[in-house]
Protein backbone atom coordinates (compact mmCIF):
# COMPACT_ATOMS: atom_id res chain seq x y z
CA UNK A 1 0.00 0.00 0.00
CA UNK A 2 1.35 3.43 -0.90
CA UNK A 3 1.49 6.50 1.31
CA UNK A 4 -1.19 8.01 -0.88
CA UNK A 5 -3.44 5.01 -0.33
CA UNK A 6 -3.03 5.46 3.42
CA UNK A 7 -3.92 9.16 3.24
CA UNK A 8 -7.32 9.00 1.59
CA UNK A 9 -9.90 11.70 2.04
CA UNK A 10 -8.60 15.18 1.20
CA UNK A 11 -7.48 16.03 -2.34
CA UNK A 12 -7.87 14.23 -5.66
CA UNK A 13 -5.41 13.98 -8.54
CA UNK A 14 -5.61 11.19 -11.08
CA UNK A 15 -5.85 7.82 -9.34
CA UNK A 16 -4.72 9.09 -5.95
CA UNK A 17 -6.30 10.83 -2.99
CA UNK A 18 -4.01 12.61 -0.58
CA UNK A 19 -3.81 14.83 2.44
CA UNK A 20 -0.61 16.09 4.07
CA UNK A 21 0.87 13.74 6.64
CA UNK A 22 0.65 14.69 10.30
CA UNK A 23 4.01 15.44 11.86
CA UNK A 24 5.42 12.81 14.17
CA UNK A 25 6.09 13.35 17.87
CA UNK A 26 9.15 15.18 19.17
CA UNK A 27 12.17 12.95 19.74
CA UNK A 28 11.78 12.35 23.48
CA UNK A 29 13.88 9.14 23.36
CA UNK A 30 16.49 9.99 20.73
CA UNK A 31 18.51 7.39 18.89
CA UNK A 32 21.77 8.34 17.24
CA UNK A 33 21.64 8.42 13.45
CA UNK A 34 24.86 10.31 12.65
CA UNK A 35 28.03 10.20 14.69
CA UNK A 36 30.85 12.70 14.16
CA UNK A 37 34.22 12.02 15.77
CA UNK A 38 37.21 14.39 15.78
CA UNK A 39 36.28 15.90 12.43
CA UNK A 40 38.47 18.59 10.88
CA UNK A 41 38.21 20.35 7.52
CA UNK A 42 40.77 22.50 5.73
CA UNK A 43 40.76 24.52 2.51
CA UNK A 44 44.22 24.49 0.91
CA UNK A 45 45.69 23.81 4.33
CA UNK A 46 43.74 26.56 6.12
CA UNK A 47 41.45 25.11 8.80
CA UNK A 48 37.73 25.89 8.64
CA UNK A 49 37.05 23.90 11.81
CA UNK A 50 38.97 21.37 13.89
CA UNK A 51 38.27 18.40 16.15
CA UNK A 52 34.46 18.50 16.12
CA UNK A 53 32.62 15.61 17.76
CA UNK A 54 28.85 15.33 18.23
CA UNK A 55 25.89 13.02 17.69
CA UNK A 56 22.85 13.82 15.56
CA UNK A 57 19.66 12.11 16.65
CA UNK A 58 17.04 10.48 14.45
CA UNK A 59 13.81 12.44 13.99
CA UNK A 60 15.15 15.55 15.73
CA UNK A 61 15.95 19.08 14.57
CA UNK A 62 19.52 20.07 15.36
CA UNK A 63 20.47 23.74 15.00
CA UNK A 64 24.04 24.90 14.48
CA UNK A 65 24.54 28.45 15.73
CA UNK A 66 27.48 30.82 15.96
CA UNK A 67 28.97 33.82 14.13
CA UNK A 68 29.94 33.81 10.47
CA UNK A 69 33.23 32.18 9.61
CA UNK A 70 33.31 29.56 12.34
CA UNK A 71 32.84 26.53 10.08
CA UNK A 72 29.13 25.75 10.40
CA UNK A 73 28.42 25.53 6.66
CA UNK A 74 31.64 23.62 6.04
CA UNK A 75 30.64 21.16 8.73
CA UNK A 76 27.21 20.76 7.14
CA UNK A 77 28.70 20.05 3.71
CA UNK A 78 30.91 17.32 5.13
CA UNK A 79 27.93 15.27 6.36
CA UNK A 80 26.91 14.22 2.83
CA UNK A 81 30.36 14.71 1.32
CA UNK A 82 29.52 17.76 -0.76
CA UNK A 83 32.88 18.96 0.53
CA UNK A 84 34.45 16.41 -1.85
CA UNK A 85 33.46 18.67 -4.75
CA UNK A 86 35.53 21.63 -3.50
CA UNK A 87 39.10 21.79 -4.86
CA UNK A 88 41.71 21.85 -2.12
CA UNK A 89 39.29 20.69 0.57
CA UNK A 90 40.67 18.09 2.98
CA UNK A 91 38.60 16.31 5.62
CA UNK A 92 39.96 14.27 8.52
CA UNK A 93 38.04 12.33 11.12
CA UNK A 94 35.10 9.97 11.13
CA UNK A 95 31.42 10.35 10.21
CA UNK A 96 29.08 7.41 10.59
CA UNK A 97 25.48 7.07 9.43
CA UNK A 98 23.69 4.16 11.10
CA UNK A 99 27.12 2.95 12.14
CA UNK A 100 28.63 2.95 8.64
CA UNK A 101 31.69 5.11 7.98
CA UNK A 102 30.77 7.43 5.10
CA UNK A 103 34.40 8.58 4.76
CA UNK A 104 35.26 5.11 3.52
CA UNK A 105 36.65 5.45 -0.04
CA UNK A 106 34.35 2.62 -1.13
CA UNK A 107 31.19 4.36 0.15
CA UNK A 108 28.43 4.95 -2.41
CA UNK A 109 28.42 8.75 -2.44
CA UNK A 110 25.42 9.02 -4.79
CA UNK A 111 23.34 6.85 -2.45
CA UNK A 112 24.57 8.91 0.50
CA UNK A 113 23.42 12.18 -1.09
CA UNK A 114 20.06 10.64 -1.92
CA UNK A 115 19.71 9.70 1.73
CA UNK A 116 21.00 13.05 3.02
CA UNK A 117 19.56 15.98 1.08
CA UNK A 118 20.84 19.58 1.11
CA UNK A 119 18.91 22.87 1.05
CA UNK A 120 20.94 26.02 0.42
CA UNK A 121 20.62 29.65 1.55
CA UNK A 122 19.26 30.91 -1.73
CA UNK A 123 16.49 28.95 -3.45
CA UNK A 124 17.92 27.18 -6.49
CA UNK A 125 15.09 25.70 -8.56
CA UNK A 126 16.03 24.41 -11.99
CA UNK A 127 14.96 26.65 -14.92
CA UNK A 128 12.25 24.12 -15.73
CA UNK A 129 8.61 23.60 -14.89
CA UNK A 130 7.49 22.93 -11.33
CA UNK A 131 6.74 19.32 -12.24
CA UNK A 132 10.08 18.72 -13.95
CA UNK A 133 11.96 20.17 -10.99
CA UNK A 134 10.75 17.21 -8.97
CA UNK A 135 10.74 14.58 -11.71
CA UNK A 136 14.30 15.17 -12.90
CA UNK A 137 16.13 13.96 -9.76
CA UNK A 138 13.64 11.11 -9.41
CA UNK A 139 14.39 9.90 -12.93
CA UNK A 140 18.13 10.25 -12.33
CA UNK A 141 17.74 7.93 -9.34
CA UNK A 142 15.84 5.32 -11.31
CA UNK A 143 12.17 6.21 -10.82
CA UNK A 144 10.63 5.76 -14.27
CA UNK A 145 7.04 4.58 -13.81
CA UNK A 146 4.59 7.44 -14.42
CA UNK A 147 2.25 6.50 -11.57
CA UNK A 148 5.11 6.52 -9.07
CA UNK A 149 6.47 9.79 -10.43
CA UNK A 150 3.06 11.41 -10.08
CA UNK A 151 2.63 10.10 -6.55
CA UNK A 152 6.06 11.27 -5.39
CA UNK A 153 5.62 14.71 -6.95
CA UNK A 154 2.24 15.02 -5.33
CA UNK A 155 3.37 13.79 -1.94
CA UNK A 156 6.39 16.09 -1.84
CA UNK A 157 4.38 19.17 -2.79
CA UNK A 158 1.73 18.30 -0.21
CA UNK A 159 4.32 17.80 2.52
CA UNK A 160 5.67 21.34 2.02
CA UNK A 161 2.21 22.88 1.70
CA UNK A 162 2.60 23.76 -1.97
CA UNK A 163 0.09 21.43 -3.60
CA UNK A 164 -2.96 23.67 -3.26
CA UNK A 165 -0.91 26.66 -4.45
CA UNK A 166 0.52 25.08 -7.62
CA UNK A 167 -1.68 22.09 -8.55
CA UNK A 168 -3.22 23.99 -11.50
CA UNK A 169 0.13 25.19 -12.88
CA UNK A 170 2.56 22.30 -12.51
CA UNK A 171 3.82 22.84 -16.05
CA UNK A 172 4.61 26.54 -15.60
CA UNK A 173 8.16 27.77 -14.86
CA UNK A 174 9.36 27.22 -11.31
CA UNK A 175 11.25 30.51 -11.50
CA UNK A 176 7.89 32.34 -11.65
CA UNK A 177 7.19 31.28 -8.04
CA UNK A 178 7.81 33.66 -5.16
CA UNK A 179 11.02 33.32 -3.16
CA UNK A 180 9.32 31.46 -0.35
CA UNK A 181 7.55 29.14 -2.75
CA UNK A 182 10.83 28.46 -4.55
CA UNK A 183 12.49 27.48 -1.29
CA UNK A 184 9.61 25.16 -0.41
CA UNK A 185 9.88 23.67 -3.91
CA UNK A 186 13.57 22.98 -3.28
CA UNK A 187 12.66 21.28 -0.01
CA UNK A 188 10.00 19.27 -1.86
CA UNK A 189 12.61 18.28 -4.45
CA UNK A 190 14.75 16.85 -1.67
CA UNK A 191 11.80 15.14 0.04
CA UNK A 192 10.75 13.47 -3.22
CA UNK A 193 13.85 11.27 -2.96
CA UNK A 194 12.63 10.08 0.46
CA UNK A 195 15.75 10.99 2.40
CA UNK A 196 16.45 10.26 6.04
CA UNK A 197 18.19 13.59 6.66
CA UNK A 198 17.77 17.18 5.46
CA UNK A 199 20.72 19.54 5.78
CA UNK A 200 19.63 23.19 5.67
CA UNK A 201 22.10 26.04 5.30
CA UNK A 202 20.28 29.19 6.49
CA UNK A 203 17.16 28.32 4.46
CA UNK A 204 15.32 31.51 5.50
CA UNK A 205 18.13 34.03 5.10
CA UNK A 206 17.04 35.14 1.60
CA UNK A 207 13.32 35.29 2.47
CA UNK A 208 11.05 38.00 3.84
CA UNK A 209 9.63 37.53 7.36
CA UNK A 210 6.31 36.08 6.18
CA UNK A 211 7.95 33.56 3.86
CA UNK A 212 10.48 32.75 6.59
CA UNK A 213 7.67 31.96 9.01
CA UNK A 214 6.11 29.55 6.50
CA UNK A 215 9.41 27.71 5.98
CA UNK A 216 10.05 27.65 9.74
CA UNK A 217 6.63 26.10 10.35
CA UNK A 218 7.42 23.55 7.64
CA UNK A 219 10.70 22.59 9.33
CA UNK A 220 8.88 22.15 12.64
CA UNK A 221 6.29 19.93 10.92
CA UNK A 222 9.05 17.62 9.64
CA UNK A 223 10.23 16.82 13.16
CA UNK A 224 9.70 13.15 13.95
CA UNK A 225 9.59 12.07 10.30
CA UNK A 226 12.93 13.46 9.18
CA UNK A 227 16.23 14.27 10.82
CA UNK A 228 16.99 17.94 10.18
CA UNK A 229 20.30 19.75 10.69
CA UNK A 230 19.97 23.50 10.18
CA UNK A 231 22.55 26.27 10.19
CA UNK A 232 20.94 29.51 11.33
CA UNK A 233 22.00 32.93 12.59
CA UNK A 234 18.50 33.51 13.91
CA UNK A 235 18.74 32.52 17.56
CA UNK A 236 15.00 32.91 18.12
CA UNK A 237 14.36 30.55 15.22
CA UNK A 238 16.78 27.97 16.60
CA UNK A 239 15.11 28.17 19.98
CA UNK A 240 11.65 27.71 18.47
CA UNK A 241 12.28 24.74 16.21
CA UNK A 242 15.33 22.79 17.46
CA UNK A 243 15.57 19.85 19.82
CA UNK A 244 19.36 20.13 20.02
CA UNK A 245 21.81 22.94 19.37
CA UNK A 246 25.53 23.16 18.73
CA UNK A 247 27.40 26.41 19.30
CA UNK A 248 30.42 27.06 17.05
CA UNK A 249 33.07 29.71 17.64
CA UNK A 250 36.47 30.62 16.17
CA UNK A 251 39.10 29.33 18.55
CA UNK A 252 42.80 29.71 17.79
CA UNK A 253 42.08 30.69 14.16
CA UNK A 254 39.86 27.68 13.45
CA UNK A 255 36.20 26.95 13.99
CA UNK A 256 35.41 24.79 16.99
CA UNK A 257 32.35 23.29 18.62
CA UNK A 258 32.17 24.99 22.01
CA UNK A 259 29.02 23.36 23.35
CA UNK A 260 26.38 20.86 22.24
CA UNK A 261 23.26 20.04 24.25
CA UNK A 262 19.49 20.05 24.34
CA UNK A 263 18.38 23.34 22.82
CA UNK A 264 16.68 24.64 25.96
CA UNK A 265 19.86 24.07 27.97
CA UNK A 266 21.99 25.92 25.44
CA UNK A 267 19.71 28.95 25.73
CA UNK A 268 18.66 28.75 29.36
CA UNK A 269 21.57 27.14 31.20
CA UNK A 270 24.69 27.03 29.00
CA UNK A 271 27.77 25.47 30.58
CA UNK A 272 30.37 27.55 28.72
CA UNK A 273 30.79 31.26 29.26
CA UNK A 274 31.23 31.88 25.53
CA UNK A 275 27.88 30.21 24.85
CA UNK A 276 26.21 32.29 27.54
CA UNK A 277 27.70 35.49 26.10
CA UNK A 278 26.62 34.62 22.54
CA UNK A 279 23.02 33.58 23.26
CA UNK A 280 22.73 36.51 25.66
CA UNK A 281 23.77 38.98 22.93
CA UNK A 282 27.04 40.01 24.59
CA UNK A 283 29.31 38.38 21.98
CA UNK A 284 29.02 37.73 18.25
Amino acid sequence: MTQADESRGADTHGAYTLKPLVAGPPCCEPKKLIGVEKLSLRYNGVPAFEDVSLDIYRGCVTALIGPSGCGKTSFLSSINRLSDLIPGCEVEGRITVDGENIRNPRADVQALRRRIGMIFQKPNPFPLSIRRNLEMPLKEHGVKIRAELDERVWRALADVGLWDEVKDRLDTPALALSGGQQQRLCIARALALRPDVLLMDEPCSALDPLASAVVEDLIASLRGRYTVVIVTHNLAQARRIANYAGFFWVKERAGALIEFDHCHRIFEAPRHELTAAYVGGRRG
